[in-house]
């Protein structure tokens, strides 16, 4: 019972309690005994619960607003939930909605015009899930980029990783996205289907016959990969990776040569009077591709630098790293070679930078849940653009770290032998 209440129920229960006394008194002596007193007693305990609730009712809090959130593309609201209806307003994806009354399967709303009406509660997002998306976007809203990307097609963010997980923002056709981060997950497996059987080899004996069978081994199973990404409004979720294209120029993904391009950035320019684009100062750009798989658990594994021929004007490679386990992001700044003993050394020219996997790192495996690719051990390699050469930026008399390699380079070296014995 509130305090309030409890002082001034106090108050008149002690008033009705004198009273009940003088009552009990005169009863008694008048010989009506217990009939009257209990009536008394009545009286006196009605006048307290009065008191007590009336003073509780002005100090009870109000229920708590409800919201919901319009997932949907566009909707509308309806006066009534039936087969036929008329339409109230309008709503659009993320709208924020007011709710006044919960029904079977459809929420009674009102919009912040103050237009009310009914819609599906499958259109609509709880507070908890706009809570998700909202601490997503807090908490990534300082971190930089690691690529550009542009949206295929209409496609929905998520809260987490994975086609099951809670959606809310719906992106349009063509939305610029920054990229953050990538996870990789196990693809799901559709109803009614099964598993790869795992798959068997055959045991060779010395003399070269078969002689059985090696131990089944469990399949690998198909992967996909995910992206956090930021859009064009800030509104921050995880994206499936087919579902967008890396925003990369046409100029040079022609030479992309059967590989994926992970990111494109531009170096330097390189000014060109004759040259047919309309804008002569023509970038030089430095490029990350990855072969067309899900669930490597590198973002590259090969680095590229276009540089412009202003003779020929044209692209050309002036650049290549093979064969490495690369990591965004990739960083471009202006700076001097420290080791240089050159004139040029101390002049700021364009500088790439990139992480690449050590070998002596162990395995890399992306975490179960939350599908994070988290490497050990990595080798930074630093890069200056020096006119049209590509200079490595380190220290003269050592030797550069050991890298890991995703095929290895003993058994290529094998295979080489190898075919040029045949020839």
């Amino acid at each position: 019972m509130c305090a309030a209440s409890t002082g001034k129920m106090g108050r008149v229960g002690f008033a009705a309690l004198r009273s009940f006394r003088a009552i009990f008194l005169s009863s008694s002596q008048s010989g009506s005994g217990r009939s009257i007193s209990r009536l008394a007693a009545a009286a006196v305990v009605s006048a307290c619960l009065g008191v007590g609730l009336g003073g509780c009712s002005r100090l009870r809090p109000k229920p708590t607003t409800q919201y919901v959130y319009v997932t949907a593309k566009q909707t509308f609201l309806r006066d009534r939930v039936a087969a036929v209806s008329n339409r109230t307003a309008t709503v659009e994806n993320g709208d924020k909605l007011q709710v006044l009354e919960h029904g079977r399967r459809f929420v009674k709303v009102q919009t912040a015009k103050g237009e009310q009406g009914w819609i599906d509660e499958k259109v609509v997002a709880t507070q908890e899930i706009f809570d998700q998306f909202d601490g997503l976007k807090q908490a990534h809203q300082s971190d930089p980029a690691v690529a550009s990307a542009v949206v295929r097609d209409e496609v929905y963010l998520h809260a987490r990783p994975g086609r099951d997980t809670d959606r809310f923002y719906r992106l349009a056709e063509g939305e610029k996205l920054k990229l953050l981060k990538r996870a990789t997950l196990p693809k799901p497996v559709p109803p009614g289907m099964k598993l790869a059987a795992p798959a068997t080899a055959a045991v060779v004996g010395k003399d070269g016959k078969a002689a059985g069978a090696a131990p089944e081994l469990p399949a690998p199973p198909a992967m996909e990969d995910w992206w956090l990404v930021r859009d064009s409004k800030g509104d921050t979720g995880w994206l499936y990776s087919r579902m967008m294209d890396v925003d990369a120029p046409d100029a040079i993904t022609r030479y992309a040569e059967g590989q994926r391009i992970v990111g494109a950035y531009v170096l330097t320019t390189v000014n060109d009077p004759e040259a047919e684009q309309a804008d002569k100062d023509i970038p030089v750009y430095v490029t990350v591709l990855s072969p067309y798989k899900a669930g490597l658990t590198y973002d590259f594994d090969q680095v590229r630098v276009f540089t412009w021929n202003v003779k020929k004007h044209r692209y050309e490679t002036g650049f290549r790293d093979r064969n490495i386990e690369g990591y965004l992001p990739v960083e471009m700044k202006m700076a001097a070679d420290p080791y240089g003993k050159s004139p040029t050394a101390t002049v700021a020219a364009p500088t790439f930078s990139y992480r690449v996997l050590s070998d002596e790192a162990g395995p890399v495996i992306p975490d179960p849940t939350t599908g994070a690719v988290v490497p050990g051990k990595m080798v930074l390699k630093t890069y200056r653009l020096e006119g049209n050469l590509v200079r490595r930026v380190i220290e003269p008399g050592t030797t550069a770290p050991g890298e890991a390699h995703p095929e290895q380079v003993a058994e290529k070296k094998k295979a080489t032998a190898k075919t040029r014995r045949h020839k």
